[in-house]
């Protein structure tokens, strides 16, 4: 469980985004509960990053370069290993085109975890443009929600905790013990679909987790993904390039494989299929959906290379 006086190392994974991640480092190493490590992994290994780590952390940063691009899901298993070695009793997880909305953030993060007795906690993810809205689509039975404010029970305004859900890389306070149940993020994934396995692995382990509604962690919107089907009571995941659509499309495929995820295959068969086919009249985009499915149920990792 999360305890308010518990050692924590925030965990931040970069690419070659060293404007985008001295915003997320300013505000992360600034907390009035301060973290005790700020641990940087760095996959682009610029020194412009190590240089933010020093600027901004000091005797606290950890500058984790790697001459391998690890992807969000490697490298975040990197520095958590890293917190974990240091001997951390948590880890707060943050990326470099997000960041927590104020310095208050980790400390309500952990008052909320004590008080409900979490092992895992997460602020809700907003959109960085526009705070009132989610920066992903969140649905609650068949309903979506898409506002901060239609995550609040209007009949028990004073509950602060969603229990059960979590965003867990964009800004998740996790504890160590926790990590001994579920382990660390699969390198294998790379990208996408890392954050939703160990969302998965959370559930499974019987841990008690949630996200906690009275603070935020802003992030660009990630909704125009999402695309509707069936006038809108259902939606499917279209991203913007090809690259992501295999990371995608493949990770969902071993995703739907795994245990406690096994029930919406065929959902999810049936709302690609509907989306490709009927919607778009995309014969071929289905193909290729089909067959970047079949390697992720196959479990073949192999990366495409430029």
């Amino acid at each position: 469980m999360l305890r308010v006086g518990d050692s924590v190392a925030a965990v931040i994974v970069t690419h070659r985004r060293a404007e985008l991640l001295e915003k997320s480092l300013a505000v992360v190493a600034g907390q009035s509960r301060p973290v005790d490590w700020v641990i940087v992994v760095d996959n682009g290994c610029e020194d412009a990053v190590r240089d933010l780590v020093d600027r901004y952390a000091g005797e606290r940063g950890v500058y984790l370069p790697s001459e391998t691009n690890l992807g969000g899901a490697g490298g975040f298993a990197y520095g958590f290993l890293t917190a974990l070695a240091l001997g951390a009793d948590a880890v707060w997880c943050a990326d470099d085109d997000g960041r927590p909305e104020d310095q208050e953030v980790l400390g309500t993060l952990f008052e909320c975890a004590a008080r409900h007795g979490l092992d895992a906690v997460s602020p809700v993810v907003c959109n960085l443009d526009d705070p009132e809205r989610l920066a992903f689509p969140l649905r609650r039975g068949v309903s979506w929600r898409r506002y901060r404010s239609e995550l609040i029970d209007p009949e028990h305004p004073e509950d602060d905790l969603l229990e059960g859900i979590a965003s867990l890389f964009n800004g998740a306070l996790i504890s160590a013990q926790a990590m001994e149940r579920i382990g660390v993020p699969d390198y294998r994934l790379f990208i996408r679909g890392d954050e939703v396995e160990y969302h998965r692995r959370m559930v499974r382990s019987g841990i008690k987790f949630g996200t906690c509604l009275s603070t935020a962690y802003v992030h660009p919107d990630g909704s125009d993904e999402f695309k509707p089907i069936l006038g809108g009571r259902m939606h499917t995941q279209y991203p913007d390039n090809a690259g992501k659509r295999f990371f995608t499309y493949r990770n969902r495929g071993y995703l739907m494989n795994q245990p406690g995820m096994r029930r919406l295959l065929p959902q999810e068969y049936a709302r690609f299929g509907w989306f490709f086919l009927v919607q778009r009249k995309d014969p071929k985009g289905f193909v290729q959906w089909l067959k970047l499915h079949q390697l992720g149920r196959s479990e073949r990792f192999e990366r495409p290379h430029n």
